[in-house]
């Protein structure tokens, strides 16, 4: 597939010349333990909870996923998945001006997860927080760093999306234990003089907050509420598709680009209905649809650079191609970023 997007006018003679934000390095991690679905039904089946790998694979397309070791946290996946992504840009961890992480699963209540990476990297200085946004935490993330290199506050920055959601699963709940795996993504952002991240668009509404929630919280020591995963999956996939197509429209508006100029699309990796529900409003085949879900399962904020990186290591996303990432995750919370490779 060929690049289809118009030229960008050029500044006028007078006018500084704007600065935009490129991708120039991903990476990305699993821990190796992997599970097939026949190993988490018979683990499951151990502890008297019924289901069935066909059950799994109709409902969601999962065929596997990835869990972390007990003493394996976010900010040990999302390391090597930085140091990836660092490698592959050519670039230092001492010349990264910012660090964000998008994690629902951070290794303490503070400091952020950013902040140990950072420890972990070696360095020091460098703007670092986490981004709470859940399964849209990548995008949310991707979008504030190129804001600030847009700013010229920052030249670089290195965008995390790291979870550990087996921490936070109830597995007597067979509807949510068999989604979600663990892992880490990032990319290197680096200011450049042509346009990379074209435009984004990002939304919430709180009034949805129930449909996707982990409701437990921490008073004098205690653990209050219910500290495990919960999910209405019938209005999460029907508010999914609904608003993952009106992002992805508003965000190609602000483009001034058609839906056919996407080479590829790459969605949060949560349901295969849901991602191939989202193709067929934009009216693209489902082989221009970047998909891991059967092997990782949904890895929240960490699902879109996993595929991201899978798919630029594989050969399958080219230099020059135009990229549709979208995620939608609890908050409710969506949206997208469209991006010239």
């Amino acid at each position: 597939m060929s690049s289809r997007h118009e030229a960008t006018a050029q500044p006028s003679a007078c006018a500084p010349s704007p600065i935009y934000s490129r991708i120039v390095g991903t990476g990305s991690y699993l821990p190796p333990k992997r599970w097939s679905n026949e190993e988490l039904v018979a683990w499951l089946a151990e502890r008297g909870v019924e289901t069935s790998s066909e059950w799994i694979v109709e409902r969601t397309g999962i065929q596997a996923r990835h869990f972390a070791d007990p003493d394996v946290t976010a900010s040990d996946l999302g390391l090597v998945a930085a140091q990836r992504a660092l490698e592959a840009a050519g670039i230092a961890a001492s010349d990264v001006d910012l660090i964000i992480c998008a994690t629902s699963t951070p290794d303490m209540v503070f400091p952020s997860t950013a902040c140990l990476i950072q420890q972990k990297l070696g360095v020091h200085g460098s703007a670092a927080f986490d981004l709470q946004a859940v399964c849209s935490g990548f995008v949310y993330a991707l979008t504030v760093a190129d804001a600030m290199i847009r700013t010229g506050a920052v030249k670089r920055a290195l965008v995390i999306g790291s979870e550990v959601f087996s921490r936070i699963l109830d597995f007597k709940d067979r509807t949510t234990c068999v989604l979600f795996g663990d892992g880490a993504g990032a990319v290197v952002l680096q200011a450049s003089d042509r346009p990379g991240i074209v435009a984004s668009r990002l939304h919430a509404d709180g009034q949805h907050a129930n449909i996707l929630c982990t409701p437990g919280t921490f008073r004098g020591g205690e653990v209050l509420g219910d500290p495990t995963l919960k999910m209405d999956g019938q209005a999460v996939f029907k508010l999914a598709v609904n608003v993952l197509d009106q992002v992805a429209h508003e965000v190609l508006g602000a483009a001034g680009r058609q839906a056919d100029s996407i080479d590829w699309l790459v969605p949060h990796q949560a349901n295969i209905r849901i991602m191939q529900g989202t193709a067929r409003k934009l009216k693209l085949p489902n082989s221009r649809v970047v998909t891991t879900v059967d092997q990782h399962g949904n890895t929240s904020a960490a699902s879109i650079p996993l595929a991201l990186d899978q798919a630029i290591r594989s050969g399958q996303i080219q230099p020059g191609q135009s990229l549709l990432l979208e995620g939608v995750g609890g908050g409710f919370t969506w949206g997208a970023v469209l991006i010239d490779y």
